[in-house]
């Protein structure tokens, strides 16, 4: 009997021209389809569950509003548009696909459920524009043009009384980047990585609040990229290099450590944009101002595949695997969030009915049931997996309880992390 066929990858690539989404088959180099139109920033563009493609558009000359596009793997037009309150800079969904975060160029971050496109939560969260944003499970961090980057647990985003509880909105809030934050990346959850125009990569602990490590770079990094197999990551330089870098350290140094770039990918000509890594670690695609796009076998670190997207630069890559499956037809996203089927009104809290309190069976509470049953099965937890009918609450004393067990278990895999030696890297 013949093995079944593989499922298809494609690579996708998008630019800040209107040159659209070209995808290109990952096996053959073939062009697959390209979507138009589509004119993206650098971490707008979202594969949501691998269902469909999001991207937020580039503002037209003079305007002063933006749209975010849905679109179908087999159908080259726009099947969606939607009209958020404020341009969208970064665009973001979690790994189920239920959810798409958005961060604004006002500096407000905008919650939606993609099944019904309702607006869930907005917040103010930085004082200039969200330029990228990086999620895993019940954290989300954001990192703006003012160079700060913050915390949020969407646990208490999410739930009014939480949020009237806590002294701050944010669960950390970080300040060392000393110009705008270029891209995020969250390494299992208790890692964060950012790179920013100030020539740094900086290592963050999600459970400590704190920044582990600084690495200093000769030119300005505007993308990064996590290696899934090992303590490394590549960090996309304006100088048209990819540095591959080692997330460990001997916890003994303090202060900048350059000792931990191992080397350099060397095919572009202009700044690296973009990138984005393999499942599994083995290719990794990046994406440049130059309008190329580079496969690198990371074993080797050789290029496998040359793609020419456009006259334009390349502000996104993506490796996707296309699920071609029959979807309800997708809802444009609200720009404002409506309650209990009333005319819409601006959405600033999710504020309950009057003289309601919380009961299980709230969305909250049931998030925290499964994700509190995960843990203790030895399971891992993903990000609002509660059903469809759920409501707004909070969060009971034993998931609060359970949560700082697992920031503890979070703390021992951070220092494991971190005393990994850049010499003990395998090949």
């Amino acid at each position: 009997m013949a093995p079944p066929p593989q499922p298809k990858q494609l690579v996708l690539a998008a630019s800040s021209a209107d040159a659209g989404v070209a995808a290109w088959d990952l096996r053959t180099g073939a062009e697959d389809i390209r979507l138009r139109p589509c004119a993206s920033r650098p971490r707008s563009l979202a594969s949501v569950a691998d269902r469909f493609l999001a991207s937020a558009q580039a503002l037209p000359a003079g305007g002063n509003s933006g749209t975010i596009h849905f679109y179908y793997w087999d159908k080259p037009q726009v099947a969606v548009k939607s009209f958020p309150a404020e341009p969208i800079r970064a665009l973001i969904a979690d790994q189920e696909g239920s959810y798409l975060i958005g961060g604004g160029s006002n500096g407000n971050i905008f919650l939606w459920e993609v099944s019904s496109g309702e607006l869930l939560h907005t917040w103010h969260a930085h004082y200039r524009a969200v330029r990228c944003l990086g999620l895993y499970d019940y954290l989300l961090v954001s990192g703006s043009e003012d160079g700060t980057i913050k915390v949020w647990d969407l646990i208490t985003v999410l739930d009014e009384q939480s949020r009237l509880e806590v002294q701050t909105p944010y669960l950390y809030s970080f300040s060392q980047h000393a110009l705008p934050v270029t891209d995020i990346a969250c390494f299992l959850g208790a890692i964060a990585i950012s790179s920013s125009e100030d020539r740094t990569c900086k290592i963050w602990s999600l459970s400590e609040g704190r920044m582990l490590r600084s690495i200093s770079f000769p030119t300005s990094i505007d993308s990064i990229a996590l290696d899934p197999r090992s303590h490394i990551f590549y960090a996309g330089g304006r100088d048209g290099k990819i540095y591959v870098t080692a997330m460990g350290v001997d916890l003994s140094f303090h202060g900048r450590d350059e000792s931990s770039i191992l080397g350099a990918l060397d095919d572009h000509s202009k700044a690296v944009t973009s990138l984005a890594s393999s499942r599994d670690g083995l290719l990794l695609v990046s994406g440049s101002e130059d309008g190329n796009v580079r496969v690198w076998d990371t074993r080797c670190q050789q290029v496998t595949r040359k793609f020419k997207h456009s006259q334009g630069p390349v502000t996104n890559v993506l490796i996707v695997t296309p699920q071609r499956v029959n979807l309800p037809p997708l809802q444009p996203l609200r720009k404002v969030r409506s309650a209990n089927g009333e005319a819409e009104r601006q959405a600033v809290l999710l504020h309950r009915p009057e003289n309601d309190v919380p009961i299980p069976g709230n969305k909250t509470f049931i998030f925290m049931e499964r994700y509190l049953d995960e843990l203790q099965h030895g399971g891992s937890s993903r990000l609002f997996d509660f059903g469809p009918n759920a409501q707004n609450g909070t969060p009971n004393q034993q998931g609060t309880e359970w949560r700082d067990r697992y920031l503890e278990l979070q703390d021992l895999f951070v220092h494991e992390v971190l005393h990994q030696m850049p010499s003990s890297r395998n090949p």
